[in-house]
């Protein structure tokens, strides 16, 4: 497709405006990392009731996974995606204020609360991460699918930066952090802005950016191909010509009906083929299924979750840990600028091995390093000097190899890898797939760390990151610059 063909402005406008879920996504999941000590103390959570609390928002989010993409092809995108803004709104108010349901004092019930508006959060991480990267995908020309695509990432990793610095600097204006600084703060338990506790800010912050949301959707038109679905091929036009060349708007919208070669809404049932006389899932649901799974596995999240007490069992402080999460994932940020400049010329596979070779040496070298240190009387990894610096190096060039490949052409290949039939239920698979592997991978990560120590739970994501190699040699298949009608 020629450059006059289609509106790089207005197409970019769209993609940013829906990314801003990722924004919300990102924020949500890592805004927890700068709260978890105060946690302890104020709701009188546990080792497992704080992995749980790090974790829960992902079982929501599986949920929410799960049933957006039915829901998108019913009531259309957009209306997901209000629903998804106003959930990120509700549930951030109610994570700092877990005492609606019993009066101030009754620790071991506020944490209840609290997990339960971590839950309900979750419903619009799950939700806004299966419609963002689908709706793009549907509205976006072909030659331009992959950058755009990729703006779900790039909002990501700005949310996991936005929420990391914040904590940061809201920890800095209270005094030192969301944790008891001294012993002769333990009576009031935390420190405080105003009448309110740092932690409470650290969720209520996220209000802003989620009445945004919510306010600029209504600004962006509803996905042309969802209007076919609909028998609205009129307003699928019009939405069309503002992005496309009026020239070969008819023509796209044929092929979105000859690709829709059901007019009914897509059903599980649509995911299923036979085969020598036995039902199965088609081969390409399971690679999406798998390609969630494996983003996973390769242990990011570890790093964004739990990325201040991994760096304070190495000997950081409270503070300086923060700070070197925001490092992280002002990393993250970099490496995913990669991926937006490359995505299109390079294309989706070769990224995704570059990716899968670079994370499995720095994995190793994590295992190794962590594996072999001495440990202190509390039974944290002892380094020091200059294998100190090779692991947050190493870490940090981890999280490059993640950020431009496996975090946003996950996104960008189950938004675009199925056709326009199965789109919607194949989605809710992907999305299910990899929000249940993020729940496993975080929620076991305190255990690992406790029975195998740091360099066995790196050793195991490392062993995921070399399955990755072969996965992607064998199984994925390449869908630069492809029209979504020929998928």
């Amino acid at each position: 497709m020629a450059q006059k063909e289609y509106s790089v402005g207005y197409a970019l406008f769209i993609a940013c405006t829906a990314a801003i879920g990722g924004f919300l996504f990102g924020f949500d999941t890592s805004v927890i990392n700068g709260t978890l000590d105060a946690l302890r103390f104020k709701l009188g959570a546990n080792d497992a009731q704080l992995g749980l609390a790090a974790a829960i928002a992902v079982l929501g989010a599986a949920a929410g996974a799960f049933f957006a993409g039915t829901l998108a092809d019913k009531f259309g995108r957009r209306k997901v995606m209000m629903a998804a803004g106003f959930i990120f709104f509700i549930s951030s108010v109610g994570a700092g204020w877990p005492y609606f349901l019993a009066a101030i004092g009754v620790p071991e019930k506020h944490m209840i609360e609290f997990i339960f508006w971590r839950v309900f959060g979750g419903i619009g991480i799950g939700a806004a991460s299966i419609i963002v990267p689908a709706y793009i995908a549907e509205i976006a020309p072909a030659p331009l699918r992959g950058r755009l695509a990729s703006m779900q990432q790039f909002a990501i990793v700005i949310g996991i930066f936005s929420a990391l610095l914040s904590n940061y600097m809201l920890g800095s204006i209270a005094g030192g952090g969301a944790a008891i600084i001294n012993d002769e703060r333990i009576i009031t338990g935390v420190t405080a802005i105003g009448r309110f506790e740092t932690w409470q800010w650290m969720f209520w912050i996220e209000c802003i950016p989620a009445a945004l949301y919510g306010f600029m959707v209504l600004f962006i038109p509803e996905s042309p191909r969802y209007l076919v679905a609909r028998k609205q091929p009129e307003k699928a036009g019009e939405i069309l010509g503002k992005i496309l060349s009026p020239s070969i708007v008819a023509q796209k919208i044929q092929d979105i009906k000859n690709s829709l070669r059901s007019e009914v809404a897509p059903k599980f049932s649509d995911l299923l083929e036979k085969v020598a006389g036995k039902t199965r899932l088609t081969p390409i649901v399971w690679v999406g299924i798998g390609i969630a799974a494996l983003q996973q596995f390769v242990g990011i999240n570890v790093i964004f979750y739990y990325g201040n007490v991994l760096w304070q069992s190495v000997g950081f402080t409270q503070q300086d840990a923060m700070m070197t999460s925001v490092i992280t994932s002002a990393v993250n940020i970099g490496g995913t600028i990669i991926a937006i400049i490359f995505v299109d010329k390079l294309g989706r596979k070769p990224l995704l091995l570059a990716g899968s070779l670079g994370m499995f040496t720095t994995l190793g070298i994590l295992a190794f390093i962590f594996g072999s240190a001495g440990l202190d009387a509390h039974g944290n990894p002892e380094i020091h000097g200059a294998t100190a610096y090779t692991a947050v190096i190493s870490a940090n060039l981890y999280v490059v190899c993640f950020a431009f490949s496996w975090g946003p052409v996950c996104w960008i290949l189950l938004g675009e890898m199925f056709n326009n039939r199965i789109r919607g239920a194949a989605l809710a698979l992907g999305g299910l797939s990899q929000w249940v592997s993020n729940f496993a991978i975080s929620s076991t990560f305190p255990l690992l760390l406790a029975k195998i120590g740091l360099g066995g739970a790196y050793g195991i994501y490392c062993f995921f990151a070399f399955v990755s190699i072969f996965f992607v040699l064998s199984k994925v298949r390449e869908t630069k610059g492809k029209e979504l009608e020929d998928m």
